[in-house]
């Protein structure tokens, strides 16, 4: 199963850390959905480290890491203009590169040079030197047909890359601020006024500070920051088991290579599947939920954030080797869905309650309707002609109730809460027969006579 090789994967980084299983967790996350991450933490809190072992365990995968600063310019990252495209009679590398007849007069020039090298007087030399006009001659046809096409040489740059980590990204320079948001967003790269798709999967950054956005000077960089799907906070080492299970790894240099590693393939493959995940409608309102209940708490959640949030529950669901997500899931959105740190316990504890309790709200909402019925019951002086008052009040809000359970996804904590709702509207329904003439009825029949009788 692909899920257990990627398991495999997190729980071998963990193992090299401590207390940083969140941040991998996050890490998986962000290349499993495709997604971009920052992490936010103090100097020394193996941020970059995290992410290092993490992309050590992925094969086949061109990898780019730079740190960034006011000095890196657009070259470095994605790769510079190829003079030789530009230039009349010359023709760039890259098409030489794929021309095949090209190609197979280089090897043979390899083959004769070194031949000569072992017998100078075999005529090879001479053999070379003819080799080599034919080689211009030939540069210079093609040269005809490609030349005055500007080129990029983008080997090991971002352009030809699948994971990339350009460490404190925010002190990049503003020149690169365009080339950037693009790549990171769209995963295009602009050269020439010709947008280029780029294959990386996920951008990685860390840093010790989150720009200050009301400052003038850094206001720019909010949509950078905002282009990070996922954020993760480290802390220093709380437990000293594992300072010390960390220090005596160092100090014997324990740590061994990487065991559990994934292709690049089966990363795709893995995307694959996860897409596969079904998301129930009970999710999607339990989302919703989630997204009104932080609005309220003054909790900005945009809708490009929770318009793309189920890949990261499928993922989540994915890993847990299930085919459909399930509302503990939904703990996965802590880090996609906070923009400041002092926002995610907010999150977090916002998730749990209505995770473990997503009806409360709307059971609360009805438990008091049903308990001013009751009320008005008790205070009317003729209860017979009350009790119709009441049964038909609590109709509609026992087929409220009735409807809600249909509605769930898998909790049972949430069908608990309903069976519990349904069950006290029960009670206020017999209760108040027992304080009447009438014969009590319970209100699952009452709700078929009355769809018998529309």
């Amino acid at each position: 199963m692909l899920n257990q090789k990627m398991n495999a994967v997190i729980s071998e980084v963990c193992e090299g850390l401590a207390e940083r299983n969140e941040l991998v967790h996050t890490i998986a996350l962000a290349l499993l959905t495709g997604k971009n991450l920052f992490v936010l933490g103090k100097p020394g809190q193996a941020k970059s480290q995290a992410i290092d072992l993490f992309r050590a365990h992925i094969s086949g995968a061109k990898q780019f890491d730079i740190l960034m600063s006011k000095g890196i310019d657009q070259e470095q990252l994605f790769g510079r203009l190829d003079l030789a495209s530009i230039v009349p009679g010359h023709v760039s590398h890259s098409v030489l590169e794929k021309d095949e007849g090209y190609q197979k007069m280089i090897r043979y020039m390899e083959r004769l040079l070194g031949d000569a090298a072992r017998d100078t007087e075999s005529g090879k030399f001479q053999a070379a030197s003819e080799l080599q006009k034919k080689m211009e001659d030939y540069r210079k046809c093609l040269a005809e047909l490609h030349s005055g096409v500007p080129e990029m040489l983008t080997a090991n740059k971002i352009p030809e890359s699948h994971i990339c980590f350009l460490d404190e990204i925010f002190k990049a320079n503003d020149g690169l601020l365009n080339s950037l948001l693009k790549a990171l967003n769209e995963h295009v790269y602009t050269n020439e006024g010709v947008s280029v798709k780029i294959p990386v999967i996920s951008f990685f950054s860390a840093s010790n500070e989150i720009p200050n956005f009301n400052n003038p000077e850094e206001k720019s960089l909010r949509a950078l920051y905002d282009r990070f799907d996922f954020k993760v906070c480290t802390k220093y080492v709380e437990d000293k088991a594992n300072r010390m299970r960390v220090l005596h790894q160092k100090q014997q240099n324990m740590l061994p290579p990487a065991q559990a590693v994934i292709s690049l393939e089966e990363l795709y493959a893995m995307q694959a599947e996860i897409r596969l995940v079904k998301v129930p409608d009970g999710i999607n309102e339990l989302a919703d939920n989630i997204l009104c209940e932080l609005r309220r708490k003054d909790i900005p959640v945009s809708d490009r954030t929770y318009f793309n949030y189920s890949a990261v529950v499928q993922a989540e669901a994915w890993l847990c080797g299930r085919d459909t997500v399930i509302p503990a899931d939904m703990a996965a959105l802590v880090n996609y869905l906070w923009d400041k740190p002092e926002q995610s316990e907010i999150i977090r504890e916002t998730i749990r309650r209505l995770t473990e309790n997503p009806l409360g709200d709307q059971i609360d909402a009805i438990l008091a309707e049903a308990y001013q019925v009751q009320q008005a019951f008790e205070n009317a002086a003729d209860k017979n002609h009350a009790l119709l008052a009441l049964r038909s009040q609590l109709l509609p809000l026992y087929e409220q109730s009735v409807s809600l359970k249909d509605g769930l996804a898998e909790n049972d904590a949430a069908a608990a809460s309903v069976d519990g709702l349904i069950s006290t509207l029960e009670t206020i329904s017999k209760d108040a027969h027992a304080k009447t003439a009438f014969t009590y009825v319970p209100l699952e029949e009452l709700k078929v006579y009355k769809q018998m009788s529309a």
